[in-house]
């Protein structure tokens, strides 16, 4: 038998992104450039992911010194680390096999960085109780969700489990719930309404599932990828109360949660709102939160490393999930060091903390100042209008393509949307990613663009878009 056939099913049902055509297409203009083509622009601006250092927005220095330090202890020697990174990168060698990062830990991670991870949870809820036998630290927040998805779905089910989704929201979550063998159920965040999430949509959502699949879940981003809405605490509360009277299994993507520049917007957690409601919802409604050492101001992408927090999960359940989470090596030690300066970075008082300060304020004042100019630009400019962000790192700005545009990408056999950012790309040199891979309602387009870049490079994005809109409007209209 052809080692093809072995492949799953589901895996082969899985759409590849369009990003990826994008990407490769990036990859040819570079280098076309490097051999010194003439073109209008001089380099290609990549904000098609959440990726703060690629945007040129430097590392934070306690970070990388702890790491250096770590990875190299000779240097705690030097005169030259201040003596907070040397007493951080000593606490955390001590508690690793043979005193080096290349030695395996526990599966969950490191017991004391887990410790410090759930005290993070606690001072962030308010005092929340947060327990660490209940935390898993993963090679990244997706790779969290994968497993809990693992223990939620049964491919072999009949009716298969459905996973209630976002649209928009982030593809990967889709793809990842379709490999498990889930069926993703769409559910619409209200454009007009800043992309708010009604409870109505879920219910119509629900129904739209009788006949198609059993569903076990809804998955909400808070803040959102990519729309940006950040919800109230009464919109969480509705949502608890509508997992809880349809019986399913919340899943809360929180990586953006050290992202808020709305105004009065205030992230709240979904542990906490549950935590505070009344019983019997505070101690039924199960719950697992996701965060990340990749987003935020830490913005550590390459190290991959996330956790999860389960509440509320039967015991006997809990015996699978250590199981599951048990067939995995340990997240990569690098990255728990990360996850550790997240959880418990410089206080006031500290060697390092005016730096950390000024570095951490320096990022979100940069990002608020990308998004209230990237918006007030985009939705001056014909054929766009962008709703507002409250958090997270991203614009959804809708276009509306002209007829002559949609039967051009008909011609040619691409997405709508994939068809502008194409050009986008290929006139302008800018690589955003196109709404067709984040989900959209019909016979609307969008892409998506990160606003984690510094000021200039922003600048930049925005005369080349606008320029770019001008001419599109004009040469197919």
């Amino acid at each position: 038998m052809s080692s093809l056939w072995l492949i799953s099913q589901h895996v082969r049902s899985m759409s590849e992104p369009q990003l990826s055509m994008l990407w490769s297409l990036a990859a040819d203009i570079q280098e076309e450039l490097r051999q010194g083509a003439a073109k209008p622009y001089r380099d290609v601006i990549k904000v098609c992911w959440g990726d703060l250092h690629s945007g040129r927005l430097k590392p934070l220095t306690f970070v990388r010194q702890v790491l250096a330090a770590c990875f190299y202890p000779q240097l705690l020697e030097s005169s030259k680390l201040p003596p907070d990174v040397k007493r951080r990168a000593e606490w955390l060698l001590e508690r690793c096999e043979g005193g080096s990062v290349g030695s395996y830990t526990l599966t969950a991670g490191i017991g004391d960085v887990v410790q410090r991870i759930s005290e993070f949870i606690r001072r962030r809820d308010g005092g929340v109780p947060s327990r660490p036998e209940n935390i898993f630290i993963t090679s990244g927040s997706q790779r969290a969700l994968t497993k809990v998805l693992k223990v939620l779905v049964s491919s072999e089910a009949s009716p298969r489990a459905g996973v209630l989704v976002p649209v928009p929201g982030h593809s990967v979550t889709m793809s990842s719930a379709v490999a498990q063998g889930a069926v993703t159920v769409p559910y619409f965040l209200c454009e007009e309404e800043g992309w708010t999430l009604k409870v109505e949509e879920l219910q119509r959502a629900l129904d739209s599932a009788q006949g198609v699949c059993s569903p076990l879940a809804l998955y909400v981003i808070n803040p959102g990828n990519p729309a940006g809405l950040v919800q109230s605490r009464e919109s969480m509360q509705e949502v608890v109360r509508f997992v809880a009277e349809k019986k399913l299994f919340l899943l809360a993507d929180e990586v953006y949660q050290d992202y808020v520049h709305g105004g009065s917007s205030r992230f709240v957690s979904y542990k906490r709102v549950v935590a505070e409601m009344e019983a019997p919802l505070s101690d039924s409604v199960q719950l697992a939160s996701f965060h990340s050492a990749s987003k935020g101001t830490m913005g550590e992408c390459g190290l991959r490393a996330g956790f999860v927090e389960l509440l509320n999960v039967d015991s006997a359940v809990m015996e699978f999930v250590y199981k599951l989470f048990s067939t995995d090596s340990c997240a990569a030690v690098s990255g728990q060091v990360a996850l550790d300066v997240m959880s418990c970075p410089p206080r006031p008082g500290d060697p390092s903390y005016p730096r950390y300060r000024q570095e951490t304020q320096h990022i979100r004042s940069t990002l608020a100042h990308n998004v209230k100019r990237a918006q007030e630009v985009l939705d001056r400019l014909p054929g766009l209008s962008c709703q507002p962000a409250a958090g997270g790192a991203f614009l959804f700005p809708r276009v509306q393509l002209p007829p002559k545009a949609l039967r051009r990408a008909q011609e040619a056999g691409i997405e709508p949307d994939t068809f502008y950012c194409m050009k986008l790309l290929e006139e302008a040199g800018v690589l955003v990613s196109p709404g067709c891979d984040f989900g959209q309602k019909e016979g609307t387009h969008h892409f998506r663009v990160s606003l984690l870049v510094c000021s200039d490079v922003m600048e930049e994005l925005l005369r080349r878009v606008s320029s770019f809109q001008t001419d599109f409007m004009k040469e197919f209209s």
